[in-house]
């Protein structure tokens, strides 16, 4: 077996760092100011010091990353609706908005759903599998969800959904 490249290492690498901060820190990430989500750092490409490493039942944060040269992209959601994005487009903007109420009900419910344990990395044993596609990593409060937008992956279903809700509903993108 050949060994695996540098660049088919990150996204494994990231996934490893979140469940290590998931493992030593709480499951409620309380903020009293607007510093949710900082850009990524460029030397490393992973989330800089004041991005949340857990979120509460309730929330949820989004980090994208087109192959391994793009630009780390965040969005974060507040249980209210309220979401911060930087760079969530890969186009250099950040913007903030708010979720109407039914994407709220919608997305609580998806949140609270019990079968969103079985879809975490951990759970599913998630591998990298493609090279110089988007991958989505979902934060919440049950671990991380990492999926890729390349030929023949499948997103896992409840976490495909939360995805799709927030890139219908904000300037993150679905799709590389």
């Amino acid at each position: 077996m050949l060994p695996r490249s540098p660049s088919r290492l990150l996204v494994p690498l990231l996934g490893a760092a979140l469940a290590v901060a998931l493992t030593g820190c709480t499951l409620v990430h309380a903020s009293t100011d607007d510093t949710d989500a900082s850009p990524a750092s460029a030397a490393t490409g992973l989330p800089g010091p004041d991005a949340p490493t857990t979120v509460g039942q309730g929330q949820v944060s989004l980090f994208q990353k087109l192959g391994t040269t793009g630009p780390l992209r965040t969005l974060r959601v507040e249980r209210d609706g309220t979401w911060k994005c930087t760079d969530c487009a890969g186009d250099g903007v950040n913007s903030t908005g708010t979720l109407t109420p039914e994407q709220v009900s919608r997305l609580q419910q998806l949140l609270a759903d019990p079968g969103l344990a079985g879809e975490t990395d951990e759970a599913r044993q998630y591998r990298a599998t493609c090279i110089d596609a988007l991958t989505s990593s979902l934060l919440t409060a049950v671990g991380p969800i990492t999926s890729e937008d390349c030929p023949g992956a499948e997103r896992p279903k409840i976490a495909g959904e939360i995805l799709l809700l927030l890139t219908q509903a904000t300037p993150a993108e679905l799709t590389g």
